[in-house]
């Protein structure tokens, strides 16, 4: 087969492949990313070439594989460019001595680990090319590394980023990397050099250099760069081709020296400046093609070298998993302990250890330069791998053992000091954000008032951003502007949710929320106003959800509440008199009565709301009809700003789960809308 037809061929396999085992594990909440790492291996001689050798032989021949290789290893130093771009000093701020400690604590303990282990696998698993001084001081960088980029992705989507224990181990993340890669560098410096002067006066001399270059000479020129970019405005085609063109010399000089040119793509992203801006307009035009079609080629070359099959003794798995216990050991222990004795709880420390325990991605990056070099055996770069895999695999499910969601939702939204009133308003588009502020704004003083408004990002399948992400909150800005505009007090969140409705729930229970306010768009595959998330909200919310139609923006000078004296009505008349407190607000009460039962014969209940009908501004109306979901829509079309209605079959407006219908209230009146249900607590009866 000809060459390029052989490298399409496994372009197009290799991504296919990646981002169906990556679809399989998201679906068993891990990170794509692991899943792309596991499909590596699977195309490699440990499965593809076990179970099919024609076909692997056919797909891989040995001769194509150096194109594979060099593809991506330019993938590669994109990558650790972006590593090094996300990589930001701020992080470090505020942290203090827990960051500190804990942060070389994870660094230490694991390799001194490491080294020792090397006492035991040296005589095993490496023979005299390599020697002891460079087999010990790689074994001890490569079980101190922490997958940086996977761990910010997993901090992502658990939503972990703005507490306590987020904050502090991606900080604790930053400095094991940048610790590492500045012990590979001397790692690989030292295997290289032919001799010592060579290796102090060329190599030591030259990083010195170049390292001093880079932060006096090349840092201030990017430092215009992202100048003129926040002049123009945005990232133009000839800045990405400057910046490219100096990664590339980055990665040239620091090859040249002898230290590895993946070290001179991660210290240029390094100091690369750290506006937001330019930061999201970098990563945006780079990372989807690096993730996508680039960083699988890796995972697909290291796989083909990692041979599985080398471990075909009951002796090797023995150390297989010595190397991986170490490894837990290590990293976890190292950092729980020193955690715990800066000052977290137990809890707190353990899911610190779990996280920083997570080594993924970089892990086999700095493998497949050992396996490069000759330092390690193919035997133990298999056996390293699958800790890799093993270490990154715990990482999710012990993390939610530890440290659940719903202690990771109290933390992130707090509970309120003292007694409010307190809505939760969730945010799906960003025009429906001002006028759900409206509606809460009127149901209590800005001093009684606090508002959560809450905006759930899908997660990003596919990426392994490579640093905190920086979360857009473009849905929740028009309803800021509004509450500041209005003097009231808003607390923003933005959670990536896999399951809207139910850390809704989560959200509003951690929130001690009064009051749910859901606004309400056309779904793809209902159009009941009650169904989907809102159903799911409405069914399992510990407390009053309210549900928003807007049809207009002016104010709701005539409301409507239709009344049976259901406990959903009577939610709904308690929130009428709420907004009836505000000036020029006429509310009128639709009492329906069945016929010949006279005009003074009310529903039971009515008579408990006297207090509220003796109020100014409300208004009782009674109506004899037998279809009172027809009377109410004959009231609504009498020139009535917002119907307030409780969420019941009365009304036609019982939640249901797969309802393909309009409610006949919300198709049929052009006043707004506003779907009340009060929460029931189990054991009480709802009237």
């Amino acid at each position: 087969m000809h060459a390029i037809l052989t490298l399409l061929l496994q372009i197009g396999v290799i991504v296919v492949a990646a981002r169906l085992v990556g679809l399989l594990f998201r679906r068993i909440h891990q990170p794509q990313v692991m899943g792309e790492m596991v499909a590596g291996i699977l195309l490699g001689p440990s499965l593809l070439g076990w179970v099919a050798p024609e076909t692997s032989a056919m797909l891989f021949p040995t001769e194509s594989l150096a194109v594979l290789g060099s593809l991506s290893q330019v993938g590669l130093l994109v990558f650790m460019f972006l590593v090094g771009l996300e990589l930001n000093p701020n992080l470090l701020r505020g942290r203090g001595r827990a960051a500190v400690v804990t942060s070389h604590a994870s660094i230490i303990v694991p390799y001194l680990l490491g080294s020792v282990l090397a006492l035991y696998l040296y005589s095993r698993l490496s023979d005299r090319s390599v020697s002891f001084l460079e087999f010990s001081l790689f074994m001890g960088a490569a079980m101190s590394v922490t997958a940086f980029p996977v761990l910010a992705r997993i901090l992502t989507e658990r939503n972990l980023l703005h507490t306590k224990v987020g904050a502090l181990t991606i900080a604790c993340a930053a400095v094991d990397d940048v610790t590492a890669w500045c012990i590979l560098a001397g790692v690989v410096a030292l295997v290289r050099a032919t001799s010592v002067q060579e290796l102090v006066f060329f190599t030591l001399g030259g990083s010195l250099l170049y390292i001093a270059g880079m932060i006096f000479v090349v840092r201030p020129v990017l430092g215009r760069l992202e100048a003129y970019h926040h002049s123009r405005g945005r990232l133009t085609q000839d800045m990405l081709a400057v910046v490219l063109v100096l990664m590339l010399a980055s990665a040239w000089a620091t090859e040249w020296i002898g230290i590895h040119a993946l070290f001179g793509a991660f210290l240029f992203g390094a100091i690369m400046p750290k506006a937001a801006g330019f930061v999201r307009d970098l990563s945006g035009k780079l990372e989807d093609f690096v993730v996508v079609l680039l960083l699988p080629l890796f995972f697909a070359y290291t796989g083909l070298q990692t041979r599985v099959g080398l471990l075909d003794s009951l002796d090797l798995w023995i150390l297989c998993g010595l190397v991986t216990l170490v490894a837990i050991v290590g990293k976890f222990g190292g950092s729980t302990i020193a955690a715990r004795l800066t000052g977290l709880s137990w809890r707190e420390a353990g899911a610190l250890g779990i996280l920083m325990n997570t080594r993924g991605l970089m892990e086999l990056v700095i493998l497949t330069i050992g396996l490069e070099l000759g330092v390690i055996s193919p035997a133990l770069f298999a056996m390293m791998v699958l800790m890799a895999l093993a270490t990154t695999f715990m990482t999710t499910p012990l993390l939610e053992w530890i440290y659940p969601d719903r202690l990771i939702r109290a933390e992130t939204i707090g509970i309120p000091e003292q007694k409010m009133f307190t809505v939760l308003i969730p945010v799906s588009l960003p025009s429906s954000g001002p006028d759900l502020l409206r509606v809460a704004s009127a149901l209590a003083p800005p001093s009684r008032l606090r508002v959560h408004a809450l905006h759930l990002n899908r997660p990003e399948t596919g990426s392994v951003r490579t640093g905190p992400v920086h979360v857009e909150a473009d849905a929740l800005r028009p309803l800021l502007d509004a509450a500041r505009r209005g003097e009231i007090h808003v607390r923003p969140m933005t959670l990536v949710s896999r399951a809207p409705g139910a850390d809704i729930v989560e959200a509003a229970h951690a929130a001690a929320a009064d009051l749910v306010l859901m606004g309400w768009h056309k779904p793809v595959l209902s159009r009941s106003i009650l169904s989907g998330t809102v159903y799911e909200v409405m069914s399992q919310a510990r407390t009053d959800v309210a549900v928003y139609l807007s049809r207009h923006g002016r104010p709701w000078q005539r409301i409507l509440v239709p009344y049976t004296g259901s406990i959903h009505d009577r939610a709904a008349l308690e929130i009428a008199g709420w907004m009836g407190r505000q000036e020029g607000v006429e509310i009128t009460l639709l009492h329906v009565v069945k016929p010949d039962r006279g005009s003074d014969v009310r529903r039971p209940g009515l008579s408990d709301e006297r207090d509220m009908l003796d109020t100014a501004g409300v208004r009782l109306k009674v109506v004899e009809r037998e279809d009172t979901e027809e009377a109410l829509v004959e009231e609504a079309l009498q020139g009535y700003d917002l119907i307030i209605v409780g969420a019941s079959e009365e009304w036609g407006l019982q939640p249901t789960l797969f309802s393909l219908h309009h409610e006949t209230l919300a198709r049929r009146c052009p006043a707004s809308l506003l779907i009340v249900r009060q929460y029931v607590a189990e054991g009480d009866t709802p009237v």
